[in-house]
């Protein structure tokens, strides 16, 4: 048995056990896979990308384990892109050595073990609750992660919390909700004093909202379903990237945006579709099609500094972006990247304009692949402009927003930018009445005449402008 306990230079620990009554040898090796040998078959599972945990159950072990489908695994009930696949062993001899060492190693691989975890039971279909309780809890339990949860009450209840935490005692943030509660997370990590020490700690989405165009962009880049399984795992592993922010401002007036600004068509679907919110998520293209037949062109004019490859666009401008006042109190909070960009080439498109669409993900929401270009971290946004279009187009490039093809339509501009200034007007055959700006699902800015104008908006119906940070912020991400 002695012989049996050996550890080679690329093992950790080895010996003979039992794996469902039979004699086996198991082994867990540097790198970190886990295997077995029983009757000349082998199998393997890796530490890194498989194992969630391990519990102790009297003389056995039972080590917590997934595994993607596409690996030849076809037993068990797993809902997702995983099925479950346990090992469970009994050794012979040194059960404390073999807990040390899954314990150890599991330890070394950095993941989260304590999350703030904010449930937004309004959003969507109303199901983040069930989706918290029966898919995300049982495996933050499977890798012995701690949580403290947070039922967001009311809008911007999540921002007002993070802008208070002590970040030294969460290794992340997880929002089991749409989009929303990231922004506010996002923007309530930006207000802080220390926003530069609280933007480290990493934010995971759990898709359990209207949206969910950041976990779907995150997920889809890899090949995987927009679920809450395989978001939870991808949180539990670890992983991390960077993520750009941008910073949409007018006068002292700011909001920090990580996926889109819409203004135009596309706004006025996302807000006015809400008065038939009674019709689900069929409201969207209800309204789109109400939209379409009765189109809407916005007077107005945008000037932005394009990316590299990008400079055909527009006509040359001259463009000076407001600065705030330098300013020694610290408490402030982030106030934007230095912008540098007076000397550079800005371009200008005057409107009318049917839509603007400026993006930072590639997807805008589970079934809307708004940008395909886009990119987490490269220091840009995707604009996308529509100007006059005949309606039967505009019908179809809508239906191609699922597939990202309508970019390659002859009536849209698809380019980056660096910088993006918008100068909103009126409508062209109602001067009276104005548009909205919208922002990562929220309103903006509401000129006269338009769907609840009587709300207050955090910013007016004006000239604002939008610079971007890259990979300011930080997300639990899939290995990529």
């Amino acid at each position: 048995m002695e012989n049996d306990q050996m550890i080679s230079p690329t093992d950790i620990i080895t010996g003979i056990v039992y794996i469902d009554g039979e004699l086996a040898m198991l082994t867990l090796t540097a790198d970190g896979e886990l295997r077995s040998t029983e009757n000349g078959l082998r199998h393997s599972l890796s530490m890194k990308k498989d194992v969630l945990g391990f519990v102790v159950q009297g003389k056995r072990i039972r080590v917590k384990a997934v595994v993607e489908k596409d690996e030849g695994i076809c037993c068990g009930r797993f809902s997702g892109d995983f099925v479950r696949k346990d090992l469970v062993f009994e050794p012979l001899i040194d059960q404390n050595g073999w807990c040390d060492s899954l314990r150890q190693y599991l330890d070394s691989l950095g993941r989260p073990k304590r999350l703030l975890v904010f449930v937004n039971p309004f959003g969507g279909k109303k199901s983040a609750r069930e989706i918290f309780d029966k898919e995300v809890k049982p495996l933050f339990d499977d890798a012995d992660v701690q949580l403290e949860i947070q039922e967001t009450k009311y809008q911007l209840h999540a921002k007002e919390i993070v802008k208070s935490i002590d970040v030294s005692n969460y290794d992340g943030i997880v929002c089991v909700s749409g989009d929303g509660v990231l922004v506010e997370v996002v923007n309530g990590l930006l207000e802080r004093a220390d926003w530069r020490t609280a933007l480290k700690l990493p934010i995971g989405m759990v898709p359990a909202g209207t949206g969910n165009g950041m976990i779907k962009s995150l997920l889809d880049t890899v090949g995987l379903q927009c679920c809450a399984n395989s978001a939870t795992i991808s949180i539990i592993r670890g992983h991390k990237r960077s993520v750009d922010v941008a910073t949409i401002a007018q006068g002292n007036t700011k909001f920090f945006s990580v996926l889109m600004l819409a203004w135009g068509l596309i706004a006025d679907i996302d807000i006015e579709s809400e008065k038939f919110r009674w019709m689900g998520s069929a409201r969207i293209d209800f309204y789109a099609l109400q939209r379409i037949l009765c189109l809407r062109q916005y007077n107005g004019r945008i000037i932005f500094l394009p990316a590299p490859g990008f400079e055909s666009y527009g006509q040359p401008a001259s463009c000076s972006l407001y600065k705030e006042p330098t300013v020694s109190d610290k408490a402030l909070g982030y106030q934007g990247p230095d912008t540098k960009f007076e000397d550079l080439e800005w371009k200008e498109i005057n409107g009318p304009f049917v839509t603007i669409w400026l993006h930072n993900v590639p997807w805008g929401a589970e079934n809307t692949l708004t940008a395909p270009a886009a990119k987490f971290s490269d220091g840009f946004l995707d604009l996308i402009v529509l100007k006059n279009c005949p309606k039967l187009v505009l019908l179809s490039l809508m239906r191609q927003l699922s597939s990202g093809t309508h970019v390659e339509s002859p009536y849209i501009a698809y380019l980056k930018v660096k910088a993006f200034v918008l100068e909103p007007g009126a409508l062209i055959d109602e001067p009276g009445k104005e548009g909205i700006i919208d922002s990562d699902g929220e309103v903006l800015a509401r000129g006269k005449r338009t769907y609840n104008c009587d709300k207050k908006a955090l910013m007016s119906y004006d000239k604002l402008q939008i610079t971007v940070d890259q990979g300011l912020a930080t997300l639990f991400s899939p290995e990529y």
